[in-house]
């Protein structure tokens, strides 16, 4: 422990965003560049836990050895500190940037003070890393022959990857779109995590020896499709890491018709233009001059909000169903668990910069789309509900609207892709298979992520990725070396 006062002397602080009215002008990432002094501060503020609840079951879903870390950067030894996250963590420099840092809740302090900034540390970190040319390939010294397909290239299908690899495995990762990171890639905005960090990481894992394939659409029908009995066939083992990619709809009156787009849509066709042209092709749904709206919150909702204004939309809400957080935790909410109370994401705060209030609209449900004769979309109906989801009659509106985005969650996997094989669902229609065991009922296929937990965040998609690969490994090779 570095600094046994250092929780005494010192109060959190983050490091902030750039400036709202600098950042929207862009699609560059929103963070400012580190500053080591300050971090080392912030590491010293570590308690040392006799029992770290950040590293606990409400804790880091990877098991991250915050404490050792946190010490290493207040003593200014970065590249161990880097090495020590590496061992539990497959993409810091994702997870710093867009994990809501579930750590943060457990942490110890947090029961009587703000928590330690672990996130901005974790970050720091992994960058220091990357800049300082720390990653390097960790390229196996012999292979076993063992054959494994993994089908999606999200956090759960790379982590597997690198795990399996790491121990001699044959690995292919296949990916129906054109380019490998699944939610990383098309899913996140680049203002959150910059595709280049990615491509970087991409290419340490290919000189690791896995092979990327893209354009591929496992169980499709199309001209880039290929069967599963043929991956089957030609693999030892297949590993599911789909992601859950049914996006929950809202089916109320005049849902069929242009205007109304899933969040998803929206954001994958922006973030490939910028990558493909810069916006120049225009090959992506514009918000520019529309009075748009947001129904759902949640990060997909935030990442609507950030890209909407970079579009230069006319006017801007979101719809929230539920009601408005408490500002302090509840009774209900207590510590460890997760904090679900009120905050303000990046999204948000530029969307006070622009129009000079919180965009959010809270406890108000959709009750039908408003079109014109000709079709076109020109609002929505609401009405507001109590805290049972329950109508409150007398309550309904109409909203102006052009462009009208859903980011309600979603539903579980796409089932296409197993379509021919004998793979059991759980009732949530994800691919039943036990957490830490992560076979199906299909014992050449195992399945990681969101297809097999349901939707949820990156962090623990690397976690599933690694406890399946620990798995796989075990089953081919009776037993296993992998944490």
């Amino acid at each position: 422990m570095g600094k046994p006062t250092g929780f005494k002397e010192f109060s959190r602080a983050v490091a902030p965003y750039r400036p709202p009215k600098e950042r929207l002008l862009d699609y560059k990432e929103i963070y400012t560049e580190h500053q080591d002094t300050k971090l080392a501060t912030q590491a010293s503020r570590c308690m040392d836990c006799g029992v770290p609840f950040c590293q606990s079951g409400e804790g880091c879903p990877v098991y991250n050895l915050i404490p050792e870390w946190n010490d290493l950067v207040y003593q200014n030894r970065w590249e161990e500190a880097f090495n020590r996250l590496m061992k539990t963590n497959n993409f810091p420099e994702v997870t710093g940037r867009v994990c809501p840092a579930v750590c943060e809740g457990a942490c110890v302090l947090g029961i009587t003070e703000s928590p330690v900034a672990i996130k901005n540390l974790e970050f720091a970190i992994a960058d220091k890393g990357f800049q300082n040319g720390w990653l390097k390939p960790n390229i196996p010294s012999f292979r076993t022959g063992k054959k494994i397909g993994i089908v999606g290239s999200g956090p759960a299908g790379l982590s597997a990857a690198q795990q399996l690899n790491s121990v001699g495995h044959l690995v292919k990762v296949y990916e129906r779109a054109d380019r490998i990171g699944g939610l990383m890639m098309y899913g996140i905005p680049n203002m959150k995590l910059e595709k280049s960090i990615l491509d970087q990481r991409l290419e340490q894992m290919e000189a690791e020896g896995i092979e990327f394939i893209t354009n591929t659409d496992v169980g499709g029908t199309g001209l880039n499709g290929i069967s599963m009995s043929e991956l089957e066939n030609s693999n030892d083992i297949i590993l599911m890491t789909t992601g859950a990619t049914k996006p929950r709809d809202l089916p109320i009156p005049n849902r069929e018709g242009v205007g109304v787009h899933f969040a998803m849509d929206f954001l994958r066709a922006n973030t490939k233009s910028l990558l493909d042209s810069n916006h120049d092709d225009g090959m992506f749904i514009s918000a520019k001059d529309k009075n748009v709206i947001v129904i759902g919150g949640g990060d997909t909702g935030t990442d609507c909000i950030g890209t909407s204004l970079r579009h230069e939309c006319k006017t801007l809400v979101n719809f929230e169903i539920a009601p408005e957080p408490p500002k302090e935790r509840t009774e209900n909410n207590p510590w460890p668990l997760f904090p679900r109370v009120y905050k303000v994401d990046y999204g948000h705060e530029e969307s006070a910069e622009v129009y000079g209030s919180d965009p959010r609209v809270y406890s108000i449900s959709g009750k039908e789309f408003l079109r014109n004769d000709d079709g076109t979309l020109r609002g929505i109906k609401t009405v507001e509900v109590d805290n049972n989801f329950q109508e409150i009659p007398g309550t309904e509106k109409d909203w102006e609207a052009d462009l009208i985005l859903l980011a309600m969650g979603f539903l579980g996997p796409e089932h296409y892709a197993i379509e021919e094989l004998d793979i059991e669902l759980d009732e949530r229609s994800n691919y039943k298979a036990e957490h830490n065991v992560h076979k199906t009922s299909n014992p050449k296929v195992f399945a990681a992520g969101d297809c097999r937990r349901g939707q949820s965040l990156v962090v623990w998609a690397i976690n599933e990725g690694r406890a399946a690969a620990r798995e796989i490994d075990e089953h081919l090779m009776g037993s296993t070396t992998l944490e």
